[in-house]
């Protein structure tokens, strides 16, 4: 696996800092300027590769990674919706499946474009987890279908932002890399929220199973 940095967009998002707690703070970009502004309530927001589903709730498929270190940490990012600045949430590396991708590709594409990060297919271990989360976003209701999988690096490294469009800069706030303990200790919603569980299970490596959460209700 390669790790992608850039250093003027560190130098943007300083990294390095370590909040209290021992997690380690890759960037925080709250003040950095954003090009999305909110939309007019007639006009929906979502993607493309969101389309309605048999009961008419915008629904796509999507591919994640959780990347953790050899001390148990894994990289989180932490958002909002536009429409809800208040409320924040911790969630993993990923996004949707492009048309055509497989689920490996798409996992791998969105590391590269989120984080700054390119892996090969094989640093991919999965998928260990499944999931249909169901929630409000941009004043629509959703519902995506979750493929997880795990990559291991010995240390939290450095990660990037520079691949983030627009629209990600406006709704994703910083990253960070967080031991399950301390997710659970933190204050903001976790999704899933059985991921503290699954690190656990993980950190001495994966036993072959894939863990299916079923649906879940993120509001």
């Amino acid at each position: 696996m390669t790790w992608r940095s850039d250093s003027s967009e560190q130098r943007r998002g300083e990294a390095g800092s370590r909040p209290p707690g021992g997690a380690w703070l890759v960037t925080d970009v709250s003040s950095q300027p954003s090009g999305l502004g909110t939309p007019p309530a007639s006009t929906s927001s979502l993607g493309d590769e969101w389309v309605p589903g048999p009961d008419g709730i915008r629904e796509r498929s999507a591919a994640r990674v959780i990347l953790m270190d050899d001390d148990g940490r894994v990289l989180m990012i932490r958002g909002h919706d536009v429409n809800q600045p208040e409320r924040s949430w911790w969630f993993t590396v990923g996004g949707g499946i492009d048309a055509g991708e497989t689920p490996v590709q798409a996992a791998l594409r969105e590391a590269r474009e989120e984080v700054g990060i390119d892996l090969a297919p094989g640093d991919l271990v999965g998928p260990v987890l499944t999931r249909t989360g169901i929630f409000e976003f941009f004043a629509e209701t959703c519902r995506q279908y979750e493929v997880f999988f795990v990559v291991r690096t010995p240390v939290a490294v450095e990660v990037t932002t520079a691949g983030w469009t627009a629209a990600e800069r406006e709704l994703l706030d910083e990253m960070a890399w967080l031991t399950a303990a301390q997710l659970r200790e933190q204050p903001l919603e976790v999704f899933p929220p059985e991921l503290p569980d699954v690190i656990d299970h993980l950190v001495a490596g994966w036993d072959g199973e894939v863990r299916h959460l079923g649906e879940q209700f993120d509001d």
